[in-house]
């Protein structure tokens, strides 16, 4: 079972995330988190949660406007580079480096061959390596070290040889 302390970072980091949803689920335990208007299942609009109340309007718009700066860039990079996108087989943390104190597994322009492994993302407390699908050289890296990633989020342009 998780600890209140690894609960409260989950959250942290979902509200940070640009996910929309997060189910997990480990033993009899299970949290689920939504930020759309309408919830899993349901055909009416997730009800505002208590704590809003406390942190009235100016907190709307302030996450409105980082969204949009941070939707923004992926909107106008993508169509500029060209390649084969690797994309997150899972949800989870992704790690560029292997460990803290080594570098990064791929940089811009680096060659990579198909099934080389260019980044890591952790799920649960395991770590999934995730492979190139071409052999090429890395034309982009669409997300940040430690980020919180979506199941199918590009994280990687290829540009195939």
């Amino acid at each position: 079972m998780l600890k209140i302390n690894e609960i409260k970072e989950l959250v942290s980091q979902f509200d940070q995330s640009t996910l929309t949803e997060f189910d997990l689920k480990d033993g009899q335990f299970e949290l689920y988190m939504n930020k759309n208007e309408m919830s899993r299942g349901m055909g009416q609009p997730v009800p505002t949660p208590m704590f809003s109340e406390s942190q009235p309007q100016p907190a709307a718009p302030v996450a409105a406007k980082e969204e949009s700066s941070s939707t923004q860039p992926e909107v106008v990079a993508a169509p500029i580079v060209d390649g084969v996108e690797v994309k997150s087989p899972i949800v989870g943390i992704v790690y560029l480096q292997p460990s803290p104190d080594k570098p990064a597994f791929k940089k811009v322009g680096d060659k990579v061959t198909k099934g080389e492994v260019i980044c890591i993302i952790e799920a649960m407390k395991l770590m999934n390596e995730v492979t190139s699908d071409v052999d090429g050289e890395i034309a982009a890296i669409l997300i940040d070290n430690e980020e919180v990633v979506e199941y199918g989020q590009p994280l990687f342009i290829v540009q195939p040889n």
